[in-house]
């Protein structure tokens, strides 16, 4: 990966630089632990002074939390189902989507599981946001509501298999067992309305 040349810096507002970097760490990210994505490696890559970093993040927690943050919110992007498909297409674009994210940014993603699971009040926020952003798109997109009823009960069995999807692919990742994408797929997409169907004793919107 090149490194940002000093001209380039000189060219960018604060603002920019700051975005700059949370796009790289982002990147690096990808590929290593949230504890391997050290000021030090940052400062690297990009080329400049951890000096500067400390500048734009304030220390190493902090600047964790904001590469995490960029990197849910780039998860929530990239998993936004298309809109000119059915609802049963879209559930399963969007699996794809999240199923192909998690395996580009496997220990990135492992990072924000396991700080959430640890402890980390700050992780775990950004955590729960953003599982609650990727289940509340099935409920407040106007084609889901023929697929999905808007209801507690519904609701419950969201969370539920949103946890389950995310178990799903996190082994299927670490063990496939000859299992392939296509089938992973279809049980993440076939299962949301099948559990619905059986919350509601086969009354879901159809």
């Amino acid at each position: 990966m090149g490194r940002v040349t000093s001209s380039t810096r000189i060219r960018l507002s604060p603002d920019e630089r700051r975005e700059q970097l949370l796009d790289l760490g982002v990147r690096l990210l990808a590929t290593r632990s949230l504890d391997e994505l050290s000021i030090d490696v940052l400062a690297e890559e990009a080329g400049i002074s951890r000096g500067l970093l400390y500048h734009y993040f304030g220390n190493k927690h902090a600047f964790h939390e904001a590469v995490i943050q960029r990197a849910a919110n780039d998860l929530i992007a990239q998993t936004a189902p298309p809109a000119d498909a059915d609802p049963l297409a879209r559930l399963a674009a969007s699996m794809a989507a999240y199923l192909d994210y998690v395996v580009a940014n496997h220990e990135g993603y492992l990072s924000l599981v396991k700080g959430a699971a640890s402890g980390n009040e700050s992780l775990r926020a950004i955590y729960e946001e953003t599982r609650a952003a990727l289940a509340e798109r099935i409920f407040t997109e106007d084609a889901q509501a023929d697929l999905i009823a808007d209801t507690p009960a519904t609701r419950l069995a969201v969370r539920g298999w949103a946890a389950m999807a995310e178990e799903v692919v996190l082994a299927w990742i670490a063990e496939p067992d000859g299992v392939t994408r296509a089938e992973v797929l279809d049980l993440l997409a076939n299962s949301l309305p099948a559990l619905v169907d059986a919350t509601t004793g086969g009354t879901a919107a159809s």
